[in-house]
């Protein structure tokens, strides 16, 4: 299902001369090193699917360059240093390896076309891909947990294959809009967030209410939405916290693969 990837730029490596970017920093190691705890953590969780889906981040301080998993890895394999520093041309400035085709041609346009998606994840999860699949509007804002994402998601309804071009990964960008969270018709899903930690918490909590769904779902009564006026209240009450909790989210991930997969900083 994956597909390699081969820039149309014949050029490789950092750029040379005075202008080539500081990747060493250490606001960079520690992206690259929290972007490893997230897909370590998402291998844990069977949010992963093989060595398909993918995660991205644009490099702190630059705002063409992004951090994306390599080509033929699953999450679990995946360290601080293994990731790929990618440019908006597919070449690579820091790695060794490719980006995975449609995680190039989909992350590098919406990176370029949306400035305020500094973190992207996509994945094929299984409980969110499910109501993807389904019927009229994935996610009914029936629980306390789907409310954290009223009024921030987005459908896209036009399926139109793989990823394998820089047309295809325009019109999903296009399809986003101003939402946070988009259901990936058929495909699967896409969080966007301005931080690793706020993305990492989109993505865990989304899936944690499409399976509190899927399961009232399973038990053939009708699913009662909340009221729009508390949903929407409920919705800001938790907004406000996001930013803080995401952090100490992204946190407590990283100190439980600290003692467990400590290898995931290497």
């Amino acid at each position: 299902m994956a597909h390699s990837f081969v820039p149309a730029s014949t050029s490789s490596g950092a750029p040379a001369g005075p202008n080539q970017p500081d990747l060493n920093s250490d606001a960079v190691w520690q992206a690259r090193a929290d972007l490893a705890a997230c897909f370590r953590m998402a291998a844990r969780y069977g949010l992963e699917e093989g060595i398909c889906n993918h995660f991205s981040a644009l490099v702190p301080g630059y705002d063409d360059l992004f951090i994306v998993n390599p080509y033929g890895y699953a999450f679990r394999e995946l360290t601080a240093s293994r990731l790929l520093i990618c440019d908006f041309h597919g070449n690579v400035v820091s790695g060794e390896g490719q980006p995975e085709a449609t995680a190039f041609y989909i992350h590098a346009r919406i990176h370029q076309r949306i400035p305020r998606a500094r973190v992207a994840f996509h994945t094929h999860m299984p409980y969110a891909t499910a109501l993807a699949m389904t019927e009229g509007y994935p996610l009914i804002f029936a629980g306390q947990t789907a409310l954290k994402f009223y009024g921030r998601t987005a459908v896209d309804t036009n399926y139109n294959g793989l990823a394998l071009d820089e047309r295809e990964g325009d019109r999903i960008a296009g399809a986003i809009g101003d939402a946070d969270i988009v259901f990936m018709k058929h495909h699967g899903v896409m969080v966007l967030g301005p931080s690793i930690a706020e993305a990492w918490d989109d993505l865990y909590y989304l899936e944690r209410a499409c399976q509190a769904q899927c399961l009232a779902l399973a038990t053939g009564r009708k699913v009662l939405p909340v009221d729009p006026a508390i949903a929407e209240a409920a919705y800001r009450q938790m907004r406000e916290g996001d930013p803080e909790s995401a952090r100490l989210h992204l946190a407590s991930i990283r100190r439980t693969l600290d003692v467990e997969e400590p290898g995931y900083r290497d």
